[in-house]
């Protein structure tokens, strides 16, 4: 297993052709309106494609990855990019951070100078982290794809790359799509200090749906809990489709991703803004949208809108044993919360650490990084010496 240095340089062919077709778009003659309740409103649409094609300044943001060490682990034949950032802190624990759907390793981008250097950010010098952010088989920069990757073969793949990397001991945090490969990767003996995974209150409440019924007939939950999980649940059954389609007929949305930038850009940018803090803000209000934009970049000039959607219908479909033995401590922090979520996830109280915050959404590393931050230091300090 080879790490391969790796520097981020997009061809002037790649970017000239991208922008001749966002100029050349074929926008829809019919609109519903400025609401959301259908899907992307056109004038959102329009202003998006030419803030990108505009202002949006790709070359700028390359430079600013590219200030990260960055390679390519060969894991069997598949491609996996990450960037491994070392603190100089000599007892910094390495820290492994997974990302979900719609997104890439840069969601966490941000984070990377607070969690090497905490004392320059506030924070203690004992809380330093060695930052490993791999992007997923077939999202983005680890493409093309090879085969068929599911939550349990990239576990077992970046338990590998942890294991190149040196690190003997060390703890993960993930979201969404990552959080279910950090789950995976504690049932892999050995490495794994503790999981930290993130999640807003839709989610939670689809994977209490998907994993027990619907949340919102459990009796043990008080009348005022059920009336919040009824309401977050009725918002979110609008919001499905696009799981459904990628379940289901990825194939097919794949020549839309491929060929159309600005229909890329709006598949993503739809879930940026509707799960993201209230989901009526617009998207500006609540994440940086020329990071958001080098995401949707990233996934056009790697076609890996197409892999990706695969990434999801295969891990959709897999097979798990769910009583297989975990070996780490596990913590959540549970964004946009309301009602008493931790009734859905942990009843019993078995977790070791639980935070719920009123700010942020499915996206905390974009909307509100210092809780994140602060939150990973608080769950991974009583871990350090394990």
């Amino acid at each position: 297993m080879t790490n391969t240095p790796f520097v981020l340089a997009v061809p002037d062919a790649d970017l000239e052709d991208l922008h001749r077709r966002i100029v050349a778009a074929r926008w829809p003659a019919a609109d519903a309106g400025p609401g959301w309740d259908r899907g992307v409103p056109l004038d959102t649409a329009r202003q998006l494609a030419h803030h990108w094609r505009h202002n949006f300044e790709w070359r700028r943001a390359e430079q600013m990855l590219n200030r990260y060490p960055q390679f390519i682990h060969d894991a069997a034949g598949q491609p996996i990019h990450f960037f491994h950032v070392r603190s100089a802190a000599p007892d910094a624990m390495p820290l492994l951070m997974l990302h979900g759907w719609p997104s890439t390793s840069i969601e966490f981008i941000g984070l990377v100078d607070r969690l090497t250097n905490p004392a320059a950010h506030g924070g203690n010098a004992a809380d330093a982290f060695h930052v490993v952010l791999p992007t997923t088989p077939g999202f983005g920069l680890s493409s093309p794809v090879d085969g068929r990757w599911d939550a349990p073969r990239t576990a077992a793949a970046y338990h590998g790359l942890m294991r190149s990397l040196g690190y003997t001991h060390w703890g993960v945090h993930g979201g969404d799509v990552g959080a279910d490969i950090a789950g995976e990767m504690n049932h892999i003996s050995g490495g794994l200090v503790g999981v930290h995974v993130s999640t807003d209150l839709p989610s939670l409440i689809w994977y209490a749906r998907f994993t027990g019924g619907d949340p919102a007939n459990d009796p043990s939950l008080t009348a005022e809990d059920r009336q919040v999980f009824a309401e977050v649940a009725a918002l979110g059954a609008n919001d499905g489709g696009y799981l459904e389609i990628q379940r289901t007929r990825p194939q097919t949305l794949s020549y839309l991703l491929n060929d159309s930038p600005v229909g890329q850009l709006v598949w993503i940018a739809e879930k940026f803004r509707n799960w993201t803090a209230d989901g009526n803000s617009a998207l500006e209000d609540t994440i940086d949208l020329d990071q958001m934009l080098t995401i949707v970049s990233l996934y056009w000039f790697t076609m890996s809108g197409s892999s990706a959607a695969h990434f999801l219908c295969t891990n959709l479909r897999s097979q798990r044993d769910w009583s297989r033995p975990s070996y780490a401590p596990v913590g959540m922090a549970v964004f946009g919360a309301r009602g008493n979520p931790r009734a859905l996830q942990d009843p019993e109280h078995q977790l070791s650490h639980w935070s719920e915050f009123v700010a942020g959404g499915h996206f905390p590393a974009m909307e509100v990084p210092d809780l994140l931050v602060t939150d990973l230091r608080t769950f991974f300090r009583a871990l350090r010496n394990r």
